[in-house]
C-alpha cells in the first residue's frame, strides 16, 4: 500500500508548516481583521462561538488530509518522472492550490455572497500552504 511508502516525517514537518502558516496568515495582525470585516462582522464581535477544541481539531484534521494528498500527488509524479525535488514540490503545491483550492472555492464564496475579498484572503492562505507543503515534501525527496 503506497501510504506506507510515504515519508511520514516529511508529512509531519509539512503539517506543522501548514498549520503555523495558517495561524500566521489569519493572525490578528495579518489578514484576520480584513477577512472578518469582509464577512460582515464588526471588530467587537468575537469569532468561534462554538467549541473551539472541535474547530481547531477539525482544522488540524483538514490540514493533515491536505498534506497527505499533496504528498501522494508528489509521490505518484515521482514514480512517473523521477525525483521531484524542492522546485518540483513547490510548483506541484502551487498548481494544486491554484487549480483545486482556489478555483473550486470561488463560486462557493461568490454564490454565498461573501465577495472577492473573503475569497482572496481564504485562498491566499490555501495556496501559500499548498505551496509550502509541496516545497517541504520536495525537500525531503
Amino acid at each position: 500500500m503506497f501510504l506506507l511508502e510515504l515519508n511520514w516525517l516529511a508529512i509531519l514537518v509539512a503539517f506543522i508548516v501548514a498549520f503555523v502558516g495558517g495561524a500566521l496568515w489569519f493572525g490578528p495582525k495579518t489578514f484576520f481583521p480584513v477577512w472578518w470585516r469582509a464577512l460582515g462582522h464588526s471588530n467587537d464581535e468575537q469569532p468561534g462561538t462554538g467549541n473551539m477544541a472541535v474547530v481547531f481539531g477539525l482544522t488540524a484534521l483538514g490540514a493533515l488530509v491536505q498534506v497527505v494528498a499533496v504528498t501522494s500527488v508528489i509521490y505518484f509524479v515521482g514514480l512517473a518522472t523521477g525525483p521531484v525535488g524542492p522546485l518540483g514540490g513547490l510548483l506541484t503545491g502551487l498548481l494544486l492550490g491554484v487549480g483545486f483550492a482556489a478555483a473550486s472555492s470561488l463560486s462557493h464564496r461568490l454564490f454565498a455572497g461573501h465577495g472577492l475579498t473573503v475569497w482572496i484572503v481564504e485562498v491566499g492562505s490555501d495556496v501559500l500552504n499548498y505551496t509550502l507543503v509541496g516545497l517541504v515534501i520536495g525537500l525531503f525527496g
